[in-house]
């Protein structure tokens, strides 16, 4: 029988029809040539078509037996190889045990990265006893939120020698506070906006040919200026408030938008707040050294009746801020290529900016007028109701309400 076997013409067909199926259908197409051949079918085909005979036999019975493949599905559910991080369930600990010393950035930053080598955290998990490919490390950081990156322009000023602790005092903080359920917002300021028919960086698909013309000087409008979108990004809720001001941006403008975040957005989230914890740059209208935002913070607290606990970033550190990457970034990109011809489309490339996970923006026009220069007397200072944490007291504060201030001990005896 096996003599009278045409295996040309079995190689034929399945070479015809081979690139088109998938591992299981190459499979039961060869077990079905066999069984339709009948004795010593399973052999011939195993010949003409390479498939090996352990596969067509898997395959007569896969024919055989009641459907409990999905016909989507390659394999039976469970089949295959397992995964590395089930048969090694330590792996993933020993890696970051690995990588985490040298982890570099902000240790809060959602996006983290290494400056060890894939094959040289290979063979230090090798050394530990771990059978695994420099591909494998290399995935497995991925899903553990770590990238290759390249060099990127960030550093403002010089390293301070305590960069890395405040990085790490900040993350404590915050954890602490969205632990207790706390509002914690990361804030700054834009860059400044021309308004206007003016070329905005990017590109957008237009018909071909028909790129939208622009002005080819940058000269203000009469009119319509420029424009500061102040942010407030609420971390725990993954949503953004931007103020669009159209004055200077002072530490009055950037205390009125997180004013206005307040009473507008965080004190319907957080009705039980007993303070607003913020992480801010160094510098700019909310800088370290600002006494005029010191002095707009107090009197928030005032209006408020809660404490306002504030972190600044190192300096040089900025970038680290995370309203840049999870908001201000996203922003640019939604209007990269729209000239910001009017106030109103500002707020509505701002408004509509969304990411897949889950971020939402609301934005609101600041008319208001804030004067550059106001000076802060040392008696205000002075009369400030602040608390300076004992690690770089400078850069970590808390102030409270007037009312709080801790008055002298009263006669008790009468």
């Amino acid at each position: 029988m096996a003599g009278m076997i045409d295996e040309g013409l079995i190689r034929r067909r399945f070479e015809a029809t081979a690139r088109h199926l998938d591992e299981r259908r190459r499979r039961l197409f060869a077990a079905s040539e066999a069984q339709s051949l009948g004795r010593g079918g399973i052999a011939a085909v195993a010949r003409a078509t390479g498939v090996a005979v352990s596969t067509i036999g898997r395959g007569i019975k896969e024919l055989a037996a009641a459907p409990e493949i999905a016909i989507d599905c390659v394999r039976r559910r469970g089949g295959g190889r397992k995964p590395l991080t089930e048969k090694d369930p330590t792996l993933v600990k020993d890696l970051l045990d690995l990588v985490r010393p040298e982890e570099r950035g902000d240790p809060e930053s959602p996006l983290r990265w290494t400056c060890k080598s894939l094959r040289k955290l290979q063979a230090e998990l090798v050394n530990l006893g771990h059978e695994v490919s420099h591909r494998t490390v290399g995935k497995l950081l991925e899903q553990e939120g770590f990238s290759l990156q390249a060099n990127r322009k960030t550093l403002e000023g010089g390293d301070h020698e305590d960069r890395d602790a405040q990085f790490h005092h900040i993350n404590e903080k915050v954890s602490a506070a969205m632990t207790e359920g706390q509002p914690v917002i990361s804030i700054d300021a834009k860059k400044k906006e021309l308004v206007g028919d003016f070329k905005n960086a990017g590109r957008e698909w237009n018909p071909a040919g028909s790129p939208e013309d622009v002005r080819v000087y940058d000269f203000l409008i009469k009119g319509l200026g420029r424009v500061t979108p102040y942010g407030v990004y609420d971390i725990a809720k993954n949503s953004g408030f931007v103020s669009v001001g159209v004055s200077s941006d002072t530490a009055q403008f950037a205390v009125s938008s997180i004013r206005r975040w307040w009473l507008e957005v965080g004190r319907i989230l957080y009705p039980l707040a007993r303070r607003i914890v913020i992480t801010a740059d160094g510098g700019g209208s909310n800088g370290s050294r600002v006494r005029l935002w010191k002095l707009e913070l107090q009197r928030l607290s005032d209006e408020l009746g809660i404490a306002i606990e504030v972190h600044h970033f190192p300096p040089g550190t900025s970038k680290w801020n995370k309203i840049e990457h999870r908001l201000f970034s996203f922003i640019s990109m939604n209007w990269r290529a729209k000239p910001l011809v009017s106030y109103q489309v500002i707020l509505k490339l701002i408004s509509s900016t969304t990411t897949t996970t889950g971020l939402t923006v609301q934005c609101v026009l600041d008319t208001n007028e804030y004067l550059k220069g106001v000076t802060v007397s040392d008696e205000q200072m002075a009369a400030l109701n602040i608390e300076r944490d004992d690690f770089h007291g400078e850069w970590n504060y808390t102030i409270r309400p007037s009312s709080e201030r801790i008055q002298p001990a009263l006669n008790r005896s009468g």
